[in-house]
Order: structure tokens, then C-alpha cells, then sequence
């Protein structure tokens, strides 16, 4: 079992959200990541809710003109299980009704197909496997 680790990301905004920051610990290859309605894991991963989604769409890709707030596309994990991560995301709020202070970041252990996959869960959770790994999107002192 492995066990995934990573710096505080640092959030960026506006007009785009920049979420920015690494992870070591997964497995190679791409992992889904989204961003979920609590940020709450006092149950484990699935304590964080379903993806951020408060306009009713299907899962979509990052570019789709159809998608979730919280869909964020994949990581790419290399070989040493570590990943660079850098968003830039134009539905990402951090103020507003639509912010996503105090939700949560999830990241999966397989491929988010995007929406596109053709299985029963690709067009509401992109069928990328179990959650893996998670951070709660907080404020912290510069």
C-alpha cells in the first residue's frame, strides 16, 4: 500500500485558478483528480462527498463546453511515484457562492476517462477507480 504525500498546494485566482503544487507516493500513470463538495475526511476519502458540481452537468473533460466544476482532468505520475502538479482552471473559484474553500481535492488510482469512456459511471464520476489520496482546500498564512 502506498501512502501519498504533498506540500500545501498553492491557489492562484483570478481570472483563472492556478493550482499548483507535488504529490509523491502514487503509482505511475495517469491518476484522475477532482475537486469534491466537503472538506471533510473524518470517514476516510468518501467522507469529501461527490464531485463539485452546482450547475447539474455530466463529467467532462477540463476543455468540454459540458463538464463538472470539480473535474480537473488527469495527473501524470512518473515512474518514482511523483507529480508535478499545474492547473489552470477557468470554473475553479476561490470566492463566490462557487468557491471551493473549505471543499476538498481528491485523487484517484486510475485514468478519469473524461466523460467519455462509454461505462455506466463516465458521464457522473468518469470511472477513475477508488480515491487514493486528499487534501482539504483551506486558508493558511502566506
Amino acid at each position: 500500500m502506498r501512502s501519498a504525500t504533498g506540500p500545501s498546494c498553492v491557489l492562484k485566482s483570478p481570472p483563472s485558478c492556478v493550482i499548483e503544487g507535488s504529490i509523491t507516493g502514487l503509482a505511475p500513470g495517469q491518476h484522475g483528480i477532482h475537486v469534491h463538495i466537503f472538506g471533510d475526511f473524518s470517514q476516510g476519502l468518501t467522507s469529501a462527498g461527490g464531485i463539485f458540481n452546482p450547475f447539474g452537468k455530466n463529467h467532462g473533460a477540463p476543455d468540454a463546453d459540458e463538464r463538472m466544476t470539480g473535474d480537473l482532468g488527469n495527473l501524470e505520475v512518473k515512474e518514482d511515484g511523483s507529480c508535478a502538479v499545474y492547473i489552470e482552471d477557468h470554473l475553479v473559484k476561490l470566492i463566490g457562492p462557487h468557491s471551493i474553500i473549505g471543499r476538498s481535492i481528491v485523487v484517484f488510482g486510475g485514468e478519469d476517462d473524461l466523460g467519455r469512456g462509454g461505462h455506466e459511471l463516465s458521464l457522473t464520476t468518469g470511472n477513475p477507480g477508488p480515491r487514493v489520496a486528499g487534501g482539504v482546500v483551506g486558508i493558511a498564512p502566506s
